[in-house]
């Protein structure tokens, strides 16, 4: 019987932890005979019981840091404060559990701690997409992948923000006990057995910041063009310069190059339709600007790494609950 530790801290968001508590803490229907064996494992609080988030959980456990340190599987669930440092005791229970042959497993924000105990040096990882830069930022060391659900590197798995831990959590089924059990926990909980795409689809992409107010007139007037075949002449001519000054000060404002630039509003456009349209796919297309049915599957795929049909079938599933 696999053991599973599952770190808990002051302050930790609680969805997180709900969710592998529910998971992986309570007799299916037709559990396996060798499910895992389950301990939550209070870290740094002493008695054994710690608050939650918002203070309106208390988890009361008898199990601490040597639980974990012995686990064969340690999940971090999620990281009370990004902008702080975990929990020392924590970081070094997780080197310690590693070392000795341990999975290491985080969701969401839990990959910062992660990265503090330097599992994550030169590797890809996965974070909540809004946490993406600033997990960057701290550990230069570790690649961090925004737009993916998780990470599997066999011995640490990082997982995206909220939802994503669902995924995980069957992922890990499925590696430990076979797609079979995986795909019937999944009914069970209502969730897909395997999600297409990744975080991209999900990420916001509001305009650019615009610290250059002169621009402003010609991006406004190329968003409500975008279905006309554009060029950086073209930009150019309606911002009264040069291709060579335009292209030099759409970088300087929006980090990118006019073209690129106009393709992302493109997609942002499509993605717009899908969500709140029926309209035919070919449809989007012309509107969007990016000409054919065949050509915006290719186009939208590469971006947000789901087709449109997926993408449209995950919002038109979302509206109806």
């Amino acid at each position: 019987m696999p053991s599973l530790a599952i770190a808990v801290t002051a302050g930790m968001p609680f969805f997180e932890l709900a969710v592998p508590c529910h998971i992986f803490g309570f007799d299916r229907l037709q559990p396996p005979p060798d499910w895992y064996d389950v301990r939550v494992c209070v870290i740094g609080d002493g008695a054994g019981e710690t608050s939650l988030a918002g203070a309106w959980f208390n988890t009361r456990t008898p199990y601490g840091v040597e639980e974990l340190v012995s686990a064969d599987t340690v999940i971090v669930p999620a990281s009370a404060d990004v902008h702080g440092d975990p929990p020392d005791e924590l970081v070094a229970a997780l080197r310690e559990a590693h070392r000795r042959g341990a999975r290491v497993v985080s969701f969401c924000s839990g990959a910062f701690t992660l990265a503090a105990a330097g599992l994550l040096d030169g590797r890809t990882a996965a974070t909540h997409w809004m946490y993406a830069a600033l997990l960057a930022e701290r550990h230069p060391t570790v690649s961090v992948d925004p737009t993916v659900l998780y990470v599997d590197h066999g011995d640490v798995l990082t997982g995206a923000g909220a939802t994503a831990s669902i995924d995980v959590c069957l992922h890990l089924i499925r590696e430990d006990f076979g797609t079979g059990v995986a795909n019937s926990l999944a009914r069970q909980l209502v969730a897909p057995a395997h999600r297409p795409g990744g975080q991209a689809q999900y990420i916001e992409t509001p305009l650019p910041e615009r610290r250059d107010d002169s621009l402003a007139p010609v991006l406004h007037w190329a968003t409500e063009r975008l279905r006309e075949p554009l060029t950086v002449a073209d930009l150019a001519r309606h911002a009264h310069t040069s291709p060579r000054t335009l292209v030099r000060r759409f970088h300087a404002t929006t980090g990118t190059t006019p073209m690129q630039w106009i393709q992302s509003q493109r997609i942002a456009r499509a993605r717009e339709l899908l969500e709140s349209t029926d309209l035919p796919v070919d449809r989007v297309a012309e509107i969007a600007g990016l000409g054919t049915a065949a050509n915006l599957r290719r186009h939208f795929t590469r971006a947000m790494g789901v087709p449109p049909v997926d993408y449209r079938r995950t919002y038109r599933a979302a509206r109806v609950a």
